[in-house]
């Protein structure tokens, strides 16, 4: 005979098998995403990844094919040759009092200006850092001597790409964690950083007036950075969050670990307020949208202050779209 505590744990574990589908979790993700962040719900959820691509109900994998083609290019390199400029140029952008974008039409380079110099969160290609991000700075009435660190959020050269040439230009101390070091020191081909400071997890890393946290994130990458700093928009102090990878690996493991950074990191955006979030690609954070904007001049509210909810509803997304996968490779 049954205890009723027994049949209530019988009937609650029913209840979490019958809810713990792919089809649930996508539909998690869809809710989370809302009319937000579209962008990232069509590449995680349909995009590459364990499990094969799913067909977006009622329209072309728009989204999954584009990332899969950026995927293989960051990946493994720069592909044939150098791509033609008109392809992927774009013009320096003011976000906030003291953030800049010095990115591609594709990726993003993120520049802090403090009291004592400038860091970047990524360095893009090789072939086009100097472009946009050494030339760029010139536009604005920046320094790229004075570019103290690079914090490289994972090791694939669409963001470890330029940073050679940001070491052997203007000295810069270039931050990646052990584990993505480790990768590159593995890597034959391509454009690569000398070895330089390993980040360790929960790190302070203070310049000037100016204090960013990084996290060691792995499932994009063994050790994929993510990062909170503090960001000014019109003097006033918000809290920006950078999810350092975004796309899924073909193996369950990696997914896996991917999903538990999603989630842990969802607990530090939450405990730190971050009302901002950022990726390094500009698909994924509405970038594709704010920076025209903003290359207009200052708006207001600035369309990247987004709220905390929000800044969470963007890791729900990522993280439910790779639950969804990880079950749909069983």
């Amino acid at each position: 005979m049954r205890t009723a505590f027994g049949l209530l744990a019988v009937v609650s574990l029913a209840a979490q098998n019958v809810s713990d589908t792919a089809d649930a979790h996508i539909a998690a993700a869809k809710a989370a995403a809302d009319d937000d962040f579209q962008n990232l719900f069509n590449f995680q959820c349909y995009g590459p990844g364990p499990g094969g691509q799913r067909a977006v109900p009622g329209a072309p994998a728009r989204g999954a094919g584009q990332g899969a083609a950026r995927g293989g290019q960051g990946a493994g390199g720069r592909g044939a040759g150098t791509p033609d400029r008109s392809t992927w140029h774009l013009e320096p952008v003011k976000v906030f009092d003291n953030l800049y974008f010095f990115g591609q039409s594709e990726y993003s380079v993120w520049a802090i200006t403090t009291s004592q110099g400038i860091i970047v969160l990524d360095t893009i290609f090789d072939y086009s850092v100097e472009d946009e991000v050494a030339d760029g700075m010139k536009k604005v009435g920046l320094d790229p001597a004075s570019i103290k660190y690079a914090i490289v959020s994972h090791a694939h050269p669409d963001h470890d790409g330029g940073a050679r040439f940001l070491q052997e230009h203007y000295g810069t101390r270039v931050i990646m964690s052990p584990a993505d070091w480790d990768v590159l020191d593995k890597r034959t081909n391509g454009t690569k950083p000398k070895r330089d400071i390993e980040a360790t997890d929960g790190q302070k890393l203070t310049l000037g007036d100016t204090t960013l946290t990084l996290y060691i994130t792995p499932g994009h990458t063994p050790g994929t950075i993510s990062t909170i700093f503090p960001v000014k928009d019109n003097g006033t102090t918000h809290i920006a969050a950078l999810w350092g990878g975004v796309g899924l690996n073909m193996d369950r493991d990696a997914v896996e670990k991917y999903i538990q950074s999603a989630q842990r990191f969802s607990n530090i955006v939450k405990q730190a307020g971050a009302d901002i979030i950022l990726t390094n690609h500009t698909d994924w954070d509405r970038s594709k949208i704010n920076l025209p904007l903003l290359a207009k001049g200052p708006v207001r509210p600035n369309p990247y202050i987004v709220g905390n909810q929000r800044a969470l509803n963007f890791l729900k997304v990522a993280e439910e779209c790779a639950a969804a996968r990880v079950i749909d490779a069983k």
